[in-house]
Protein backbone atom coordinates (compact mmCIF):
# COMPACT_ATOMS: atom_id res chain seq x y z
CA UNK A 1 0.00 0.00 0.00
CA UNK A 2 1.29 3.47 -0.86
CA UNK A 3 2.39 5.70 2.02
CA UNK A 4 -0.19 8.16 3.34
CA UNK A 5 0.54 11.67 2.07
CA UNK A 6 0.76 14.11 5.00
CA UNK A 7 0.96 17.92 4.95
CA UNK A 8 2.71 19.56 7.91
CA UNK A 9 2.25 23.34 8.11
CA UNK A 10 3.93 25.80 10.47
CA UNK A 11 4.28 29.58 10.75
CA UNK A 12 8.08 29.71 10.42
CA UNK A 13 11.10 27.42 10.64
CA UNK A 14 13.52 29.32 12.86
CA UNK A 15 14.60 27.14 15.76
CA UNK A 16 11.98 27.06 18.54
CA UNK A 17 9.95 24.58 20.53
CA UNK A 18 7.15 24.01 18.01
CA UNK A 19 9.61 24.04 15.13
CA UNK A 20 11.77 21.37 16.79
CA UNK A 21 8.66 19.29 17.38
CA UNK A 22 7.74 19.42 13.70
CA UNK A 23 11.29 18.51 12.64
CA UNK A 24 11.52 15.64 15.13
CA UNK A 25 8.16 14.36 13.97
CA UNK A 26 8.76 14.71 10.22
CA UNK A 27 12.22 13.16 10.27
CA UNK A 28 11.20 10.19 12.40
CA UNK A 29 8.01 9.17 10.63
CA UNK A 30 7.82 5.65 9.28
CA UNK A 31 8.38 6.50 5.61
CA UNK A 32 6.87 3.20 4.53
CA UNK A 33 3.58 4.48 6.02
CA UNK A 34 3.78 8.27 5.64
CA UNK A 35 5.04 10.67 2.98
CA UNK A 36 5.36 14.16 4.53
CA UNK A 37 5.63 17.57 2.88
CA UNK A 38 6.32 20.63 5.03
CA UNK A 39 4.74 24.02 4.33
CA UNK A 40 6.14 27.14 5.99
CA UNK A 41 4.07 30.34 5.88
CA UNK A 42 7.15 32.54 6.22
CA UNK A 43 10.35 32.81 4.22
CA UNK A 44 13.31 30.47 4.51
CA UNK A 45 15.46 31.54 7.50
CA UNK A 46 18.64 33.20 6.18
CA UNK A 47 20.93 31.69 8.82
CA UNK A 48 21.42 27.91 8.86
CA UNK A 49 22.51 28.01 12.52
CA UNK A 50 19.07 29.20 13.66
CA UNK A 51 17.12 27.31 10.98
CA UNK A 52 15.36 23.95 11.03
CA UNK A 53 15.48 23.67 7.25
CA UNK A 54 18.84 21.88 6.80
CA UNK A 55 17.73 18.96 8.99
CA UNK A 56 14.54 18.54 6.99
CA UNK A 57 16.36 18.72 3.67
CA UNK A 58 18.98 16.21 4.82
CA UNK A 59 16.14 13.82 5.61
CA UNK A 60 14.82 14.21 2.07
CA UNK A 61 11.65 16.03 3.09
CA UNK A 62 10.27 18.62 0.68
CA UNK A 63 9.84 22.07 2.23
CA UNK A 64 7.67 24.68 0.52
CA UNK A 65 7.89 28.36 1.59
CA UNK A 66 5.00 30.79 1.12
CA UNK A 67 7.17 33.82 2.02
CA UNK A 68 4.57 35.68 4.09
CA UNK A 69 5.97 38.59 6.08
CA UNK A 70 2.91 40.68 6.98
CA UNK A 71 -0.56 39.89 8.30
CA UNK A 72 -2.22 41.59 5.33
CA UNK A 73 -0.75 38.87 3.10
CA UNK A 74 -2.86 36.20 4.81
CA UNK A 75 -5.69 36.00 2.21
CA UNK A 76 -3.23 35.49 -0.63
CA UNK A 77 -1.30 32.92 1.39
CA UNK A 78 -4.50 30.98 2.05
CA UNK A 79 -5.19 30.62 -1.66
CA UNK A 80 -1.57 29.85 -2.49
CA UNK A 81 -1.42 27.12 0.15
CA UNK A 82 -4.74 25.75 -1.12
CA UNK A 83 -3.24 25.44 -4.62
CA UNK A 84 -0.17 23.64 -3.26
CA UNK A 85 -2.31 21.26 -1.23
CA UNK A 86 -4.41 20.61 -4.30
CA UNK A 87 -1.25 19.54 -6.11
CA UNK A 88 -0.02 17.33 -3.24
CA UNK A 89 -3.45 15.88 -2.44
CA UNK A 90 -2.62 14.87 1.14
CA UNK A 91 -4.92 12.65 3.17
CA UNK A 92 -4.61 15.08 6.06
CA UNK A 93 -2.93 18.26 7.23
CA UNK A 94 -1.36 18.73 10.66
CA UNK A 95 -0.68 22.36 11.56
CA UNK A 96 1.48 23.96 14.27
CA UNK A 97 1.19 27.45 15.85
CA UNK A 98 -1.68 29.92 15.65
CA UNK A 99 -1.21 31.54 12.23
CA UNK A 100 -0.50 28.23 10.51
CA UNK A 101 -3.49 26.70 12.31
CA UNK A 102 -5.87 29.32 10.90
CA UNK A 103 -4.40 29.60 7.41
CA UNK A 104 -3.92 25.85 7.17
CA UNK A 105 -7.46 24.89 8.11
CA UNK A 106 -9.05 27.34 5.65
CA UNK A 107 -6.68 26.39 2.82
CA UNK A 108 -7.16 22.69 3.47
CA UNK A 109 -10.94 22.96 3.23
CA UNK A 110 -10.64 24.94 -0.01
CA UNK A 111 -8.36 22.20 -1.36
CA UNK A 112 -10.69 19.40 -0.29
CA UNK A 113 -8.31 17.82 2.25
CA UNK A 114 -10.24 15.12 4.09
CA UNK A 115 -8.84 15.52 7.61
CA UNK A 116 -7.69 18.75 9.26
CA UNK A 117 -5.77 18.71 12.55
CA UNK A 118 -4.56 21.77 14.48
CA UNK A 119 -1.85 21.76 17.13
CA UNK A 120 -2.49 23.68 20.36
CA UNK A 121 0.78 24.26 22.23
CA UNK A 122 -0.10 26.87 24.84
CA UNK A 123 -2.94 27.99 27.08
CA UNK A 124 -3.31 31.41 25.49
CA UNK A 125 -4.15 33.73 28.39
CA UNK A 126 -3.05 37.00 26.79
CA UNK A 127 -4.12 37.26 23.13
CA UNK A 128 -7.78 36.51 23.70
CA UNK A 129 -8.55 37.31 20.06
CA UNK A 130 -6.67 34.09 19.21
CA UNK A 131 -9.35 32.20 21.14
CA UNK A 132 -12.12 34.07 19.30
CA UNK A 133 -10.62 33.20 15.90
CA UNK A 134 -10.16 29.58 16.96
CA UNK A 135 -13.79 29.42 18.07
CA UNK A 136 -14.99 31.04 14.83
CA UNK A 137 -13.13 28.53 12.64
CA UNK A 138 -13.39 25.44 14.86
CA UNK A 139 -15.95 23.79 12.58
CA UNK A 140 -13.17 23.45 9.98
CA UNK A 141 -11.07 21.31 12.35
CA UNK A 142 -11.50 17.57 12.87
CA UNK A 143 -9.02 17.16 15.73
CA UNK A 144 -7.04 19.45 18.02
CA UNK A 145 -3.74 17.96 19.15
CA UNK A 146 -2.82 19.43 22.54
CA UNK A 147 0.62 19.08 24.13
CA UNK A 148 -0.77 18.53 27.63
CA UNK A 149 -3.98 17.65 29.42
CA UNK A 150 -3.93 21.14 30.96
CA UNK A 151 -3.94 22.70 27.49
CA UNK A 152 -6.74 20.37 26.42
CA UNK A 153 -8.84 21.44 29.42
CA UNK A 154 -8.11 25.11 28.71
CA UNK A 155 -9.10 24.68 25.06
CA UNK A 156 -12.34 22.91 25.96
CA UNK A 157 -13.30 25.58 28.49
CA UNK A 158 -12.20 28.71 26.64
CA UNK A 159 -12.73 27.82 22.98
CA UNK A 160 -15.73 25.57 23.52
CA UNK A 161 -14.27 22.51 21.80
CA UNK A 162 -16.00 19.19 22.41
CA UNK A 163 -13.91 16.59 24.21
CA UNK A 164 -14.06 14.08 21.36
CA UNK A 165 -12.24 16.53 19.10
CA UNK A 166 -9.30 16.86 21.51
CA UNK A 167 -6.26 14.59 21.56
CA UNK A 168 -3.26 14.89 23.88
CA UNK A 169 0.21 14.05 22.55
CA UNK A 170 3.00 15.33 24.83
CA UNK A 171 6.30 16.60 23.51
CA UNK A 172 9.21 14.20 23.31
CA UNK A 173 12.96 14.55 23.59
CA UNK A 174 15.98 12.62 22.35
CA UNK A 175 17.61 11.87 25.71
CA UNK A 176 20.69 10.52 23.92
CA UNK A 177 21.71 14.13 23.24
CA UNK A 178 21.75 14.87 26.99
CA UNK A 179 23.69 15.65 29.00
CA UNK A 180 25.94 17.46 26.54
CA UNK A 181 29.52 18.45 27.19
CA UNK A 182 29.31 21.46 29.55
CA UNK A 183 29.84 24.92 28.14
CA UNK A 184 33.11 26.54 29.15
CA UNK A 185 32.16 29.76 31.02
CA UNK A 186 35.12 31.57 29.48
CA UNK A 187 33.77 30.94 25.96
CA UNK A 188 30.89 33.35 26.67
CA UNK A 189 32.85 35.80 28.80
CA UNK A 190 31.93 34.37 32.21
CA UNK A 191 34.30 33.83 35.09
CA UNK A 192 35.39 30.30 35.89
CA UNK A 193 34.54 28.80 39.24
CA UNK A 194 31.02 30.25 39.30
CA UNK A 195 27.81 28.22 39.56
CA UNK A 196 24.73 29.03 37.51
CA UNK A 197 20.97 29.02 37.84
CA UNK A 198 19.67 29.29 34.28
CA UNK A 199 16.57 30.58 32.54
CA UNK A 200 15.99 29.57 28.90
CA UNK A 201 13.19 31.07 26.82
CA UNK A 202 11.77 34.11 25.08
CA UNK A 203 12.13 37.47 26.78
CA UNK A 204 8.53 38.62 26.81
CA UNK A 205 5.92 39.25 29.53
CA UNK A 206 4.48 35.71 29.44
CA UNK A 207 7.72 34.30 30.78
CA UNK A 208 7.83 36.32 34.02
CA UNK A 209 11.54 37.11 33.83
CA UNK A 210 10.94 40.53 35.38
CA UNK A 211 9.57 38.82 38.51
CA UNK A 212 12.56 36.46 38.51
CA UNK A 213 14.92 39.44 38.51
CA UNK A 214 13.04 41.27 41.27
CA UNK A 215 13.30 38.17 43.45
CA UNK A 216 16.92 37.48 42.53
CA UNK A 217 18.62 39.71 45.16
CA UNK A 218 17.07 37.56 47.90
CA UNK A 219 18.66 34.31 46.73
CA UNK A 220 21.83 35.71 45.17
CA UNK A 221 22.76 37.05 48.62
CA UNK A 222 22.49 33.52 50.01
CA UNK A 223 24.51 31.95 47.17
CA UNK A 224 27.51 34.25 46.69
CA UNK A 225 29.24 31.84 44.31
CA UNK A 226 26.22 31.60 41.99
CA UNK A 227 25.05 33.79 39.08
CA UNK A 228 21.90 33.88 36.97
CA UNK A 229 22.09 33.13 33.26
CA UNK A 230 19.34 34.48 30.98
CA UNK A 231 19.33 32.62 27.65
CA UNK A 232 17.02 33.83 24.90
CA UNK A 233 15.94 36.84 22.90
CA UNK A 234 12.84 38.99 22.78
CA UNK A 235 11.38 42.47 23.15
CA UNK A 236 11.99 42.65 26.90
CA UNK A 237 15.77 42.26 26.80
CA UNK A 238 16.68 45.94 27.18
CA UNK A 239 14.06 46.64 29.88
CA UNK A 240 15.25 43.56 31.76
CA UNK A 241 18.87 44.68 31.51
CA UNK A 242 17.86 48.08 32.91
CA UNK A 243 15.97 46.36 35.72
CA UNK A 244 19.04 44.32 36.64
CA UNK A 245 21.08 47.51 36.84
CA UNK A 246 18.46 49.25 39.00
CA UNK A 247 18.45 46.26 41.35
CA UNK A 248 22.27 46.41 41.46
CA UNK A 249 22.64 42.78 40.39
CA UNK A 250 23.88 43.40 36.83
CA UNK A 251 27.26 41.87 37.71
CA UNK A 252 25.50 38.63 38.74
CA UNK A 253 22.99 38.41 35.87
CA UNK A 254 24.29 37.51 32.41
CA UNK A 255 22.19 37.91 29.26
CA UNK A 256 23.54 35.46 26.69
CA UNK A 257 20.94 36.09 23.96
CA UNK A 258 19.76 33.33 21.65
CA UNK A 259 22.08 30.31 21.75
CA UNK A 260 22.24 27.16 19.64
CA UNK A 261 24.09 25.32 22.42
CA UNK A 262 21.39 25.22 25.10
CA UNK A 263 22.19 21.57 26.03
CA UNK A 264 25.79 22.60 26.79
CA UNK A 265 24.61 25.59 28.84
CA UNK A 266 22.27 23.38 30.86
CA UNK A 267 25.06 20.88 31.41
CA UNK A 268 27.11 23.70 32.96
CA UNK A 269 24.22 24.78 35.22
CA UNK A 270 23.04 23.69 38.65
CA UNK A 271 19.34 24.11 37.96
CA UNK A 272 16.76 25.52 35.56
CA UNK A 273 14.41 28.33 36.60
CA UNK A 274 11.14 28.92 34.70
CA UNK A 275 9.01 31.78 36.14
CA UNK A 276 6.23 31.77 33.49
CA UNK A 277 2.71 33.11 33.94
CA UNK A 278 1.33 30.46 31.58
CA UNK A 279 2.67 27.68 29.34
CA UNK A 280 1.59 24.58 27.43
CA UNK A 281 4.31 22.00 27.98
CA UNK A 282 7.63 23.87 28.20
CA UNK A 283 10.39 22.16 26.25
CA UNK A 284 13.03 23.85 28.36
CA UNK A 285 11.82 21.91 31.42
CA UNK A 286 12.06 18.69 29.42
CA UNK A 287 15.60 19.62 28.33
CA UNK A 288 16.59 20.24 31.95
CA UNK A 289 15.09 16.91 32.98
CA UNK A 290 17.03 15.09 30.25
CA UNK A 291 20.20 16.86 31.44
CA UNK A 292 19.59 15.55 34.96
CA UNK A 293 18.92 18.94 36.54
CA UNK A 294 16.44 19.95 39.21
CA UNK A 295 13.87 22.55 38.16
CA UNK A 296 12.26 25.50 39.92
CA UNK A 297 9.18 26.45 37.90
CA UNK A 298 5.84 28.11 38.37
CA UNK A 299 2.94 25.70 38.59
CA UNK A 300 1.61 26.45 35.12
CA UNK A 301 0.21 24.33 32.29
CA UNK A 302 2.24 21.24 31.48
CA UNK A 303 4.86 21.61 34.20
CA UNK A 304 3.23 19.25 36.70
CA UNK A 305 2.60 16.73 33.93
CA UNK A 306 6.27 16.83 33.01
CA UNK A 307 7.66 16.59 36.53
CA UNK A 308 5.14 13.99 37.70
CA UNK A 309 5.56 12.79 41.30
CA UNK A 310 8.44 15.23 41.84
CA UNK A 311 6.39 18.30 40.87
CA UNK A 312 5.59 19.49 44.39
CA UNK A 313 9.30 19.81 45.22
CA UNK A 314 9.99 21.81 42.05
CA UNK A 315 7.02 24.16 41.57
CA UNK A 316 5.88 27.40 43.17
CA UNK A 317 2.98 29.77 42.63
CA UNK A 318 3.67 32.70 40.34
CA UNK A 319 4.40 35.80 42.43
CA UNK A 320 5.41 33.90 45.58
CA UNK A 321 8.93 35.30 45.79
CA UNK A 322 9.66 33.71 49.17
CA UNK A 323 8.82 30.24 47.86
CA UNK A 324 10.82 30.84 44.68
CA UNK A 325 13.91 31.90 46.61
CA UNK A 326 13.57 29.09 49.14
CA UNK A 327 13.39 26.50 46.35
CA UNK A 328 16.38 27.92 44.46
CA UNK A 329 18.54 28.26 47.57
CA UNK A 330 17.51 24.78 48.69
CA UNK A 331 18.96 23.21 45.55
CA UNK A 332 22.06 25.43 45.50
CA UNK A 333 22.98 24.68 49.12
CA UNK A 334 22.18 20.95 49.08
CA UNK A 335 23.97 19.38 46.08
CA UNK A 336 23.09 15.84 47.17
CA UNK A 337 19.38 16.69 47.15
CA UNK A 338 19.70 18.49 43.81
CA UNK A 339 21.59 15.61 42.20
CA UNK A 340 19.16 12.98 43.45
CA UNK A 341 16.17 14.91 42.15
CA UNK A 342 17.97 15.55 38.87
CA UNK A 343 18.50 11.81 38.42
CA UNK A 344 14.81 11.16 38.98
CA UNK A 345 13.94 13.87 36.46
CA UNK A 346 16.27 12.23 33.94
CA UNK A 347 14.68 8.81 34.51
CA UNK A 348 11.20 10.25 33.93
CA UNK A 349 12.29 11.92 30.69
CA UNK A 350 13.79 8.61 29.52
CA UNK A 351 10.58 6.68 30.06
CA UNK A 352 7.61 9.06 29.74
CA UNK A 353 8.72 11.62 27.15
CA UNK A 354 10.71 9.91 24.43
CA UNK A 355 10.53 11.02 20.83
CA UNK A 356 9.39 7.53 19.89
CA UNK A 357 6.29 7.91 22.08
CA UNK A 358 5.51 11.30 20.58
CA UNK A 359 5.89 10.08 16.99
CA UNK A 360 3.87 6.94 17.68
CA UNK A 361 1.09 9.11 19.09
CA UNK A 362 0.83 11.17 15.91
CA UNK A 363 1.11 8.15 13.62
CA UNK A 364 -1.61 6.26 15.49
CA UNK A 365 -3.94 9.28 15.42
CA UNK A 366 -3.42 9.88 11.72
CA UNK A 367 -3.96 6.24 10.79
CA UNK A 368 -7.10 6.02 12.93
CA UNK A 369 -8.57 8.91 10.94
CA UNK A 370 -7.43 7.65 7.55
CA UNK A 371 -9.10 4.30 8.26
CA UNK A 372 -12.52 5.93 8.68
Amino acid sequence: MAPLRIALAITDLEVGGAERCLVDLATRLDRSRFEPTVYCLGPCPPDDVSSCVPVLEQAGIEVRFLNARRLWQAPGIVFRLARLLGQQRPALIQTFLFHANVVGRIAARLAGVRWVLSGIRVAERHSRWHLWVDRLTSRLVDRYVCVSHAVASFTAENVGIAGQKLAVIPNGIDVRQYPALPLSPGSVGLKGGRRFATYVGRLDPQKGVDWLLRAAPMWLAQAPDCDLLIVGKGPQRKPLERLARRLRIADRVHFLGWRADVPAILAASQLLVLPSLWEGMPNTVLQAMATGLPVVATDVEGVTELLGPEASAQTVAYGDSDALCKAIVGFLTDPAKANALGRRNRARAETAFTLARMVDGYQALWESLAAV
